[in-house]
């Protein structure tokens, strides 16, 4: 390989064609060009005609010149060139390639093969072959095996088909297939990780890097601190929601990420962001879903992450669970006065009812089972509940007549015969209250309503381990509720009925809640017994994909999925995802079974590293090569040109070289960025400029004289301008500059004020103007820039205070969460732009006759900065933060102020409260 600085060439003995350039000079010059077939009329018309055209003897310089700069670049590209050529590869023998792909290697999964490639192509320059071992069971169940050493070739098509795996890898076996390494010479090692290691004492990562640095040189390719592997766990129940644990490998910086819930078919249901500090390796999350949407559930996936650790797929087990329900009224049950009336529509929200005596119910899985005042009970029943409550079924007991005289043992706590009733020898002055719940209580939390009262229960006999049973007390301090722990399980007794005979608990939203709260003890279906196996039905890829089953994919036991992780899954017989039948589906997650995330750095210690996004190193061949064609047609339509075959007509003649010249420099020259290229055509007269606004949507600034706040308000405003056209139904034209002096504003829905230094106080006619289009429905939207400094007691300061001084400004206000604009299409908590943490100020009573939308908001944010884009969409300024996700909430915000200016309150309407609740987790 010849360098030359930066630019190198990779097979540079072709540069010696560069030397036949003169001799390509001498042959096209002495070579004329096809003679061109001229028709030969009659002598007679010749006698007087004069030749205005001669065929030229030899090729013209500007054509040799031509096909000389293109023979060069062909030359050019064929010698390899490259620019920021990486170093050769230590070591005269192979390039072993040691790749990583479990689960974690997926999340950038395009960035690993780009780092194959590249040492893939420093081992062609040099010539070297390649053996490649990955660390992970193939789908086949065969343990890791060392392949090659092969040629280039074959090592480069054996990259581009390596995929993850969604399972752990095995380093070793890795190790132990390093046995079969027998390399001629010295080789080079890269070994390109996943990022994380088993545990703080990996021997067995430990032991696989250490047989690699007995080979040779080696090099480590990994992602940076900003890049760590997420692991997201099973949700578990804690009564009130279900709560989700993400983890990450390395904390040295922060970490946002956005956790969505999906449904069947893929629906979103909701989604929320969570941020990990510095020095914070887990957080947690609670899912703030209604019981319906939480019911719909099929997925938990962190976006960004593509792996199947980052997915958590939920059955049965995390939704509604089955509760049986027995009444101790032989009688029947009649509706609005039985218990199991209450009980139902209590449960039903959030839980299966069945309905039985308690030998059928007991025959199926069974979470929960609620006796309403069931007195003594057989010893065969006894004995039976008390083994499934053992596996994880919560028993839960209501007191009434039958229980209060003929209790038996299956209580938490020994009952006192009879009843405590209004107007006994024991009875209250009034109903009693309930006491609040003791921080110990399952009920620790809930809210105790003032009204629910008590006027009859069943009473305990002091013990000395009552009060470690209780619950839940009335304000008295006896026991409302009282429970014990069996295995897995648990037996509850609420000291009154479950209807409103003895209480009004039951018509309150606390009965609910509580109800809620004790099933989430149970240990759902899962504690019952397993049998037969569960058919494999959808299974997770290495990317975290839903797919069919592959031919590798095994049945599994039912008893073996219940005990999971255990016994090795998941793994290439059993990969994760959904067993069973459409019906009853099971799940198996990667999660449970990978442990803590521990970052594999300290093993690494004294180790090059390279990140997989580095490498500047670039080929300039295809770049030359396209040059090289696009010059072969342009001298290909030259040939014919002065062959006669294409006849422009005589005016255009004279101009073809130049028009060809500029062709060709125009292609080879670069677009200008999107801030060169204006998105309006300027318009010649105010009629003209009017008559573009009325045929279309725009988005209007106030031209400032700033060039570079001009600029920033364009790029702002169509960067706005596309997200609008791709996330909604709004049709934007794109942004429109305007002079408040000339401009009429009646046209522009919203207008972007940047404020400057240099801007001076209002005419008396642009006062008018913008009181009117106030007055009319516009919206002024003026943002100050000062970031955080735009705090304070009021919006702005004495500056614009005075450049707004004359307008007809009612009393403003900061936004609120209950403003439209927090809900006008996303729903915000604030507002941010380049800056975020400003408060936004809008009119404090909103006018319904526009309606209700605030004529002017004020802002200090910089939102312009934070929607402008170049050409191509990129973002062209960074976040103050520098997060992304604030300039994702900036581009949200911006279309929340649109909407709100095109459609007022409608997001006020009635009619839209229980979309949003159930948006917000209500």
């Amino acid at each position: 390989m010849l360098s030359f600085g930066t630019l190198a060439f990779a097979a540079p003995w072709l540069l010696v064609l560069l030397a036949g350039l003169p001799l390509l000079y001498w042959l096209l010059r002495v070579t004329p060009p096809n003679p061109r077939s001229v028709s030969f009329p009659a002598l007679r018309l010749l006698l007087d005609l004069s030749a205005r055209e001669e065929t030229p003897a030899r090729t013209p310089l500007w054509l040799l010149i031509l096909r000389l700069v293109l023979a060069a670049l062909v030359i050019l590209a064929l010698a390899r060139p490259l620019l920021n050529p990486a170093a050769d590869l230590p070591g005269g023998g192979p390039l072993l390639l040691v790749v990583d792909d479990g689960w974690a290697a997926a999340r950038d999964w395009p960035a690993r093969q780009q780092g194959m490639e590249r040492l893939l192509a420093q081992a062609d320059r040099q010539g070297r072959s390649v053996a490649i071992l990955t660390t992970a069971q193939a789908a086949n169940g065969d343990a890791p095996a060392l392949r090659g050493p092969m040629a280039v070739g074959d090592a480069r098509a054996l990259a581009q088909s390596l995929r993850p795996s969604p399972w752990a890898t095995d380093r070793a076996a890795a190790t132990k297939a390093l046995d079969a390494f027998r390399p001629d010479g010295s080789p080079y090692i890269a070994y390109l990780s996943d990022g994380i290691a088993a545990s703080g004492n990996d021997t067995a990562t430990a032991g696989l890097i250490a047989r690699l640095r007995q080979f040779g040189a080696m090099s480590v390719l990994a992602d940076g601190a900003e890049r760590p592997a997420l692991l997201l766990r099973p949700p578990q129940d804690d009564g009130t929601g279900l709560v989700v644990t993400v983890e990450r490998s390395q904390a040295d910086l922060p970490q946002p990420a956005l956790l969505r819930a999906l449904g069947e078919d893929g629906r979103l249901l909701g989604s929320f962001d969570i941020v990990l500090a510095a020095g914070e390796l887990r957080r947690q999350v609670k899912l703030d879903l209604p019981t319906e949407l939480r019911n719909q559930l099929s997925s938990l996936r962190l976006e960004g992450q593509e792996t199947a650790g980052a997915v958590v797929l939920l059955d049965e087990r995390w939704r509604r669970r089955p509760v049986g329900l027995v009444s101790g009224n032989a009688a029947g049950e009649t509706p609005l006065l039985s218990d199991l009336y209450y009980l139902d529509k209590a449960l039903s929200p959030f839980a299966e009812v069945r309905r039985g005596d308690i030998g059928k119910l007991l025959d199926r899985d069974l979470a929960v089972l609620i006796l309403a005042d069931v007195g003594n009970l057989s010893e065969a029943e006894s004995a039976r509940l008390d083994a499934w409550m053992q596996q994880g079924g919560v028993l839960l007991r209501f007191a009434g007549p039958r229980l209060a005289q003929n209790a038996d043992r299956l209580v938490p706590v020994f009952l006192r015969a009879g009843d405590r009733a209004l107007g006994g020898a024991l009875s209250w002055e009034e109903p009693a209250r309930l006491a609040p719940f003791a921080e110990d209580s399952p009920f620790a939390g809930l809210p105790v309503p003032d009204d629910v009262t008590v006027k009859r229960q069943v009473l305990a006999e002091p013990s000395v381990d009552l009060a470690g049973r209780t619950w839940a007390r009335l304000a008295d301090g006896t026991p409302l509720v009282t429970g014990e722990r069996k295995g897995r399980g648990a037996l509850v007794l609420v000291h009154t009925s479950a209807g409103p005979e003895w209480s009004n608990l039951a018509l309150s939203g606390l009965y609910v809640d509580m109800l809620r709260r004790l099933v989430a003890l149970s240990a759902g279906v899962a504690g019952g017994e397993q049998v037969g196996t569960l058919p494999p039905r959808q299974m997770l890829d290495g990317f975290g994909h839903l797919t069919p089953p592959p031919a590798t994919a095994f049945p599994i036991a039912a008893k073996a999925l219940a005990a999971a992780p255990a016994g090795g899954l998941p793994g290439p017989a059993h990969p994760p995802g959904f067993y069973g039948t459409a019906d009853a589906r099971q799940v198996l997650n990667l999660s449970p079974a990978v442990p803590a995330l521990t970052a594999i750095d300290p093993l690494l210690a004294g180790l090059p590293r390279t990140l997989y996004a580095g490498g500047g190193e670039r080929d300039l061949m295809p770049t030359l090569l396209t040059l090289a064609l696009i010059l072969g047609l342009i001298d290909l339509l030259a040939g014919l040109w002065l062959r006669g075959l294409l006849r422009p007509p005589s005016s255009l003649r004279r101009a073809a070289p130049l028009a060809l010249l500029l062709l060709g420099v125009s292609l080879a020259l670069p677009v200008p960025p999107a801030d060169a290229q204006p998105s309006v055509r300027p318009a010649s007269t105010p009629d003209e400029k009017a008559v573009q606004a009325a045929n279309a949507n725009w988005l209007a600034y106030v031209r400032t004289g700033d060039n570079l706040v001009d600029n920033t308000s364009r790029a702002g405003l169509e960067g706005l301008a596309r997200a609008l056209d791709e996330r909604t139904a709004i049709e934007v034209a794109g942004a429109m500059p305007l002079d408040l002096e000339t401009d009429e504003l009646a046209f522009y829905t919203l207008i972007y004020w940047p404020l400057t230094d240099g801007q001076t106080s209002l005419s008396d006619p642009v006062r008018e103007k913008l009181n009117r289009y106030m007055r009319q429905g516009g919206m002024v939207l003026v943002d100050t820039r000062a970031g955080n400094g735009g705090n304070g007691a009021g919006p702005g300061g004495p500056a614009l205070e005075a450049l707004l001084k004359g307008l007809d400004i009612p009393p403003l206000a900061p936004v609120g969460p209950e403003h439209v604009l927090t809900r006008a299409f996303y729903l915000l908590n604030d507002f941010p732009g380049r800056y975020a943490g400003g408060e936004l100020w809008a009119e404090a009573q909103e006018d319904q006759m526009n309606d209700g939308v605030s004529g002017i908001i004020i802002g200090a944010n910089d939102w312009a900065s934070a929607w402008a884009v170049d050409e191509g969409g990129r973002p062209l300024n960074a976040m103050a933060s520098g997060s992304e996700r604030q300039r994702e909430m900036a581009i949200r915000t911006g279309i929340n102020f649109v909407m709100y200016a095109m459609t007022g309150n409608y997001k006020a309407d009635q009619v839209h409260v229980p979309a949003i609740l159930e948006r917000l987790g209500q």
